[in-house]
């Protein structure tokens, strides 16, 4: 036995193979929901990271904890964009589809461009199972497969004959199919192996007949590939050029989860999490809770409103509350909000947008919570909002949320959404020096102006207006905060209309004077694009290689992306009146469209999908093309 590329001498090399070299892949891997894609594509991801490449995914999965197995619902994917040079998302279509069912198949078929690869599990293509999807004929016997590369695998009967020898039931060994496609995919890509061997041993550290079975089908697959006549080729993708530093592949939610890790160690406060479970944020509070030892506390509390009133109740004695959930839960969460408004303590609430209305789309993507976030609260009730643009950004969105808060003494909305959450790519970790300083002075004594020796909770500072803020029990510190109207530096209950209308407007002017850097246009064309593409949140990716694509058409376009959506950057107005035309694509029906018509009389175009999935770059680059081309008309 010789040793592979890779130095695993447990894998053969037996057949010399022609290597293409490529810039970058898109590798789709589908499945039933109990066939393990999501693990499948997260290994293969990990291997990519750490062989140096740049990498984006978007995982796909059925709300439904177990669909009806071999149907289109119970589909679920995992896709991986993969590349030797900086790449903005995890790509329009998938160079290679591995369909581990006929359901599978038809599926995602339709997003595999003529001439792509298709790797598919043949021992799944039932009478039954085809029927179950729709399919009239089999699909390897008519010509539906035509205008693709087709490679024939029988993945569960090769699975099976790889584990023969392991003693383990037929069914125990067919789970280690998906196992089979890695190692296969593996080797189609050059991809390392010791790493999967190493995570699959410590993953069923307890069972390691399990762990071994997996192992054995891993490097199955790798050798099916060097063995069969099926693969005349196999593709490398060098490491991208990436700035120095070093990296870790992260998801959006890990990302935001250490961001508020981070954020506690820079503040010196103790944070508290206070949750309820809700998909698809509950990853925060799983990597939160293993952190106690940086002073994190979680409480998975028994629904949303006790879950934001511990929080709050945190804040309220000298932590950091903050509350994790998605749009539904956001809604039962208002009041409590509204309350962290009045009383104007600091707490930061991540909603991971999902789509909606009411339950809606657990599992897909949406950006429809922007006008909830900026307004779903009674009365005057205004919250400033941080949108994090990509995975890795998260983790400074959640430094940025926590220094508004801490600073202005507020509520702040951190708006994620399920692509950036459960999507991925390199994060380069920071230097902690580099990390900003969010220290927090407390009261430490007596401020009523009026020498009575009390302590005013709403004396505030005059640059920022926040309001003073004190442990509760400090002595000589009593104080009164709560939801009813406070009378101005007092802090008394008041129903005086000149008051409330005052302090409306001293909360008010808080937010509208909060610190935010003025917005950054992206013009390689110096100053000749008459077409401003303007994005917020995840919509970046698409935007910016939407942009690439015009550009290397020849076509100047500009582009801008807001991570402050409350406040808007200050020089935002002259922004978007210097260019003739401004589209705004969202993943909503023109929410951010809506605010910045109201606010600065500018008739932006808005473009608008809202099908619980990303945007594509090829579809933008159409919608880019199209303005450009009319505004250059209109002249």
């Amino acid at each position: 036995m010789s040793t592979s590329a890779n130095g695993n001498s447990s894998l053969s090399a037996v057949r010399p193979t022609e290597v293409a070299k490529l810039d970058r892949v898109v590798i789709r891997f589908a499945g039933d929901s109990g066939d393990g894609m999501q693990l499948t594509g997260d290994r293969f991801t990990s291997e990519a990271a750490a062989f140096g490449n740049d990498l984006s995914t978007m995982p796909n999965f059925p709300a439904e904890i177990r669909a009806p197995q071999g149907t289109i619902p119970g589909v679920s994917s995992f896709q991986v964009h993969f590349a030797d040079y900086d790449i903005l998302t995890p790509g329009d279509r998938p160079d290679v589809l591995v369909a581990m069912n006929p359901a599978a198949l038809k599926a995602n078929l339709a997003d595999v461009p003529s001439g792509g690869t298709i790797i598919l599990n043949t021992d799944e293509f039932t009478k039954r199972n085809l029927v179950k999807v729709g399919f009239e004929n089999d699909p390897l016997d008519d010509d539906t497969l035509s205008a693709y590369q087709v490679h024939r695998v029988a993945m569960s009967t090769l699975t099976r004959g790889a584990l023969e020898e392991t003693g383990l039931s037929k069914k125990d060994a067919e789970r280690a199919k998906n196992m089979f496609a890695l190692g296969l995919l593996s080797w189609m890509y050059h991809r390392p192996t010791e790493g999967t061997e190493r995570f699959l041993r410590e993953k069923f550290a307890k069972k390691s007949d399990i762990a071994e079975a997996n192992i054995l089908a891993f490097r199955a697959g790798w050798n099916y590939g060097e063995t069969t006549e099926s693969f005349a080729t196999t593709y490398e993708v060098a490491p991208a050029k990436l700035n120095q530093g070093t990296y870790r592949q992260i998801t959006g939610n890990t990302a935001l989860a250490y961001g508020l890790v981070a954020a506690g160690q820079q503040s010196g406060l103790q944070i508290l999490l206070g949750t309820y479970p809700i998909t698809p944020a509950s990853d925060i509070l799983h990597e939160l809770s293993k952190h106690k030892n940086y002073g994190i506390l979680t409480f998975q509390a028994e629904d949303e409103i006790a879950g934001i009133g511990a929080a709050l109740g945190a804040s309220y004695g000298g932590a950091l509350g903050v509350t994790s959930t998605s749009g539904p839960g956001v809604a039962l969460k208002s009041e409590a909000i509204g309350l962290a408004v009045m009383t104007e303590l600091p707490l930061v609430v991540v909603d991971v947008q999902r789509g909606g209305p009411s339950t809606g789309l657990p599992t897909k993507t949406e950006q429809a919570d922007l006008l909830q976030a900026m307004f779903g609260r009674n009365g005057e009730s205004p919250v400033p909002i941080v949108a994090p643009l990509s995975p890795a950004d998260c983790f400074d969105a959640a430094l940025e949320a926590t220094r508004i808060a801490l600073k202005y003494r507020t509520p702040v909305f951190l708006l994620s959404d399920g692509a950036i959450a459960n999507g991925s790519e390199p994060w380069l970790i920071p230097d902690v020096e580099t990390l900003p300083d969010l220290r927090v002075e407390f009261a430490t004594e007596p401020n009523a102006e009026d020498g009575s020796g009390e302590f005013w909770p709403y004396v505030r500072d005059p640059e920022t207006l926040a309001r003073a803020w004190a442990v509760p029990g400090a002595a000589g510190l009593q104080h009164r905060i709560g939801g009813l109207e406070k009378a101005d530096k007092t802090g008394h209950i008041s129903y005086d209309p000149d008051n409330h209308e005052k302090m409306v407007r001293l909360r008010q002017a808080k937010i509208d004077g909060i610190d935010v850097p003025d917005l950054v246009v992206d013009d390689p064309s110096g100053g000749k694009a008459r077409v401003l593409a303007l994005g917020w949140g995840s919509s970046y990716g698409p935007i910016g290689a939407a942009c690439r694509r015009v550009r290397k058409e020849g076509m100047p376009v500009a582009q801008a992306h807001l991570r402050h959506l409350n406040p808007f950057p200050g020089n935002l107005g002259d922004v978007l009146r210097s260019y003739d035309t401004v589209v705004v694509p969202e993943m909503n029906l023109g929410q951010l469209s809506m605010l910045l018509r109201a606010k600065y009389l500018v008739d932006v175009k808005s473009y608008t999908k809202v099908a619980g999935l990303p945007f594509k770059a090829e579809e933008l680059q159409g919608v880019f093309t199209e303005i450009i081309t009319s505004t250059e008309a209109a002249k």
